[in-house]
């Protein structure tokens, strides 16, 4: 199984259960973009939830240009986990605690992506720490999931440090791991508003989240 195929199983496992147990499609707060992934009308109103299911792209994004501005080589797993689909967040669960994969929305979503890894890039250059690019959050924790970019495996780390706990040789073994959490999302603006507006590392892959799931 490709990283890829284990996404998708994960995405349609998840929508199953969701609607097994919720008895509607998942909700998103798309807070006003719009996205293929969208079920039924949708106005753009910043307020209001949508239904979403999973889009494949009719030709895959991929980060040549994020490769080519910072002149280095990303592993094959991050075209394959986030350049395939168009998605909203997906809860899981797991030993490790609650928490959210990073999906693209939109087209715009995706290249918003693109921006936040080449900053995230840049960031660990400067402090002379090995590369990493993240695939989720850990719920109520500054721990995000990255991926060491020399192997593919999979690790706990907190912004401005170096990656913590291995949790699998790889995203494909990492979502092995993970239960879907189906449940119903809060309202977005209640997190938004609680960010400190100072600088700071933190704060600033609260922002990078914040305008990931969104914008």
């Amino acid at each position: 199984m490709s990283c890829f195929t284990a996404l998708e199983d994960f995405i349609n496992k998840y929508h199953q259960q969701y609607q097994q147990t919720l008895n509607e499609l998942p909700r998103y707060y798309p807070v006003g973009e719009f996205s293929p992934c969208i079920e039924g009308d949708y106005d753009g109103d910043k307020e209001s939830y949508v239904h979403w299911n999973p889009v494949k792209k009719d030709d895959s994004s991929n980060f040549n240009n994020v490769e080519s501005a910072l002149e280095m080589k990303l592993h094959q797993d991050i075209h394959d986990f986030y350049g395939k689909l168009y998605a909203a967040p997906i809860h899981f669960d797991s030993e490790f605690g609650e928490g959210e994969l990073i999906q693209a929305w939109s087209q715009e979503n995706f290249e918003l992506l693109q921006q936040n890894i080449i900053g995230h890039l840049m960031m660990k250059k400067k402090l002379k720490q090995s590369p990493t690019w993240f695939i989720g959050t850990i719920d109520h924790s500054e721990r995000m999931i990255t991926v060491n970019n020399e192997d593919g495996s999979v690790w706990l780390e907190i912004p401005g440090e170096v990656q913590s706990d291995k949790l699998a040789n790889s995203i494909e073994l990492f979502i092995e791991k993970l239960e879907v959490k189906p449940c119903i999302p809060d309202a977005p603006q209640s997190y938004i508003e609680s960010i400190p507006e100072h600088p700071g590392i933190m704060n600033s892959l609260k922002r990078m989240w914040c305008n990931l799931t969104s914008k």
